[in-house]
């Protein structure tokens, strides 16, 4: 991925989070048959040393497993919601016109060296934290211990783990950093109009990461 260093995102403690906050990754492996992708939910970890590790898992049946059983090297791409940019919310654009469209979004790119587990307590585990990080902030929060004695366990043989020991990652936001202060608080106000999802979340990721001397005080 390409990065310019304005738009680089280098704390491991905000990739940890990005992580966290967007955990479908895009698993990208090379298969005997090509390039393959698969999008998994992930879970992050930081193991004895500070080696970070990924976890996922697939079900048995899906070839992705068979392809990673070599330690085989692999790429999962973490991206956060996205949002076409207009220049017609910037107020230059009537001023000198010197203005362009743009697509801002946020991402982080994942190397690693895979590792296949089979391992009833290891999945076991995995789908507990996997869970628990989804359900922790609900009213009512659902937990694998609420289901039948028996019942996760005889599922446990139709998914096969994957982890993942990460070797390099590479974060990047792009979200309007290189642009004035009126542009960008133009560009935050057309997005909040639009009121979808996508939106309303990258705007508040442009007031979060927007250069220190406009941030407000």
């Amino acid at each position: 991925m390409y990065v310019q260093s304005l738009f680089a995102e280098e704390r491991p403690e905000a990739l940890d989070q990005f992580i966290a906050d967007y955990p479908l990754g895009a698993f990208i492996v090379q298969h005997e048959s090509g390039i393959e992708v698969d999008h998994l939910p992930c879970t992050g970890h930081v193991d004895v040393g500070d080696l970070r590790i990924i976890r996922a898992h697939v079900a048995r049946g899906n070839p992705l497993w068979k392809a990673l059983q070599n330690r085989s090297d692999v790429l999962i791409v973490f991206q956060s919601p996205n949002a076409y940019i207009s220049p017609g919310w910037m107020p230059n654009r009537k001023r000198h016109g010197k203005v362009a469209p743009s697509w801002n979004y946020a991402a982080v790119h994942v190397n690693g060296t895979a590792r296949v587990i089979e391992d009833g307590e290891w999945l076991k585990e995995h789908l507990t934290a996997l869970s628990h990080a989804q359900e922790q902030h609900r009213i009512e929060p659902w937990s694998l211990d609420e289901t039948p004695q028996g019942y996760i366990e005889s599922l446990l043989p139709f998914i096969v783990g994957i982890e993942i020991t990460v070797t390099r990652r590479v974060g990047k936001r792009f979200v309007g950093q290189q642009r004035s202060l009126s542009d960008r608080e133009g560009v935050v106000a057309g997005l909040k109009q639009e009121g979808t999802d996508a939106a309303n979340a990258i705007a508040d990721m442009m007031m979060r990461y927007a250069p220190s001397e406009s941030r407000p005080k």
